[in-house]
């Protein structure tokens, strides 16, 4: 094979490769954490519902301001009292869920980092930390 046609075929293997390359499928958008910009009150209502229904409870209490300066938010289960406020039991033996905000390209998605289940915030908005 001659140099001309050497350097023929490399390009034309150079070329497929480029095109191969454009063709394929955009990679997904990378998520990065994430707190709450201009949290109303739908997008506080949407956050507690769907904390209360990944934990399985009726309801849950957040601060208003809950996920707007960190990304992780983490539960307690709250620790049962008589009616002078004390403790009915000793130790409390259950973990703290944690969840954290992502933004992932122009989505909010909270994750509950103990089982990775993940919720989109239709309502929220959200800027990278």
């Amino acid at each position: 094979m001659n140099a001309l046609a050497k350097t023929s075929a490399l390009m034309s293997v150079t070329l497929g490769v480029l095109l191969l390359m454009a063709c394929r499928t955009p990679p997904e958008p990378a998520e990065a954490p994430a707190v709450l910009t201009n949290p109303s009150a739908e997008s506080r209502l949407e956050l507690r519902r769907v904390v209360s229904g990944a934990l399985h409870r009726d309801s849950v209490t957040l601060a208003d301001d809950a996920l707007t300066r960190e990304s992780v938010l983490i539960i307690e289960r709250a620790r049962a009292r008589d009616p002078n406020g004390q403790l009915l039991n000793g130790r409390e033996l259950d973990k703290p869920e944690h969840f954290h905000l992502v933004k992932e390209g122009e989505r909010c998605v909270l994750v509950r980092e103990r089982t990775g289940e993940r919720w989109t915030l239709a309502s929220a908005t959200c800027a990278p930390k």
